[in-house]
C-alpha cells in the first residue's frame, strides 16, 4: 500500500496535536492561530525540540474533515500547519476546505518534499543537512534559519541569496544555545539590518 492509499489522497493525516494559541515565532508573533501539527519527519535535526513527532506511525490517523471542523470553532481564522514535516503529505484537500471556510492557511516547512496546498503564508525553515527543493525559494514569504553556531550565519546568507526580494528574513537562536548564540545573532543583524530575530516567544510565555 502506497502513501496516498494510507492517507486517502490527503483526506487523512497522522495528527500529533492540534491546539489554539499565539504564534510564537517569525512575522506573526503574538497573533492568535490554530495549530495543526502532523507527525512524521525524516530530516533528523539533532537539536529538534519536537523529536516526538518524527515517527508518523505512533500518531493517530485522523480524518481531515474532523480537523477542519474543530479549527472552525475558534475565533482566529488562521491555521498554521507544522510538524514534523508537513510537506511529507498531500495537503491539497486540507487547504481547499479551509479556504471554503474562510480560514487563512500558513505552513512552516523545511521544504524537502514537493509543495501541495494553497497557502496564504509560507515560512521556509531550511536545514543545512537536508536543504529545501528549489521550488520553495521564490514562494517563501519568510525564511527562518535556526542558528546554533556562528557558522550557521554563513548558511543563512546563502539561503537569503536564493529567496525572492520580498521574503522576510529571520534568524532564530536554537533554544538550547540561546544564551551563547544570541549575542552573535544580535551583532550580525546590526551589521546586516535586512535580517530580524525570532525569539520563540511562546517558550518565554510557557504556552503551546
Amino acid at each position: 500500500m502506497n502513501k496516498e492509499d494510507i492517507f486517502e489522497n490527503g483526506h487523512k493525516l497522522p495528527l500529533l496535536e492540534d491546539f489554539y494559541t499565539l504564534q510564537g515565532e517569525g512575522s506573526f508573533t503574538g497573533y492568535a492561530a490554530y495549530f495543526i501539527r502532523v507527525g512524521g519527519c525524516d530530516i533528523g535535526c539533532k537539536w529538534c525540540d519536537t523529536k516526538f513527532s518524527w515517527n508518523p506511525k505512533i500518531h493517530t490517523l485522523t480524518d481531515v474533515d474532523e480537523i477542519i471542523e474543530k479549527a472552525k470553532t475558534f475565533p482566529a481564522k488562521t491555521i498554521v500547519v507544522t510538524g514534523g514535516e508537513p510537506s511529507t503529505y498531500n495537503l491539497n484537500y486540507l487547504c481547499d476546505e479551509l479556504k471554503k471556510a474562510g480560514i487563512k492557511t500558513h505552513i512552516e516547512t523545511a521544504g524537502v518534499y514537493p509543495l501541495t496546498g494553497t497557502w496564504d503564508w509560507i515560512c521556509l525553515s531550511p536545514k543545512h543537512h537536508n536543504p529545501p527543493r528549489d521550488e520553495y525559494y521564490p514562494l517563501a514569504n519568510e525564511i527562518k534559519v535556526i542558528i546554533q553556531t556562528k557558522e550557521d550565519l554563513k548558511w543563512a546568507v546563502e539561503q537569503k541569496n536564493k529567496v525572492n526580494s520580498n521574503c522576510l528574513l529571520y534568524l532564530q537562536p536554537e533554544w538550547s544555545m540561546f544564551n551563547k548564540i544570541t549575542p552573535e545573532i544580535v551583532e550580525f543583524i546590526k551589521e546586516n539590518p535586512e535580517w530580524r530575530i525570532s525569539l520563540q516567544a511562546h517558550k518565554f510565555m510557557k504556552i503551546p
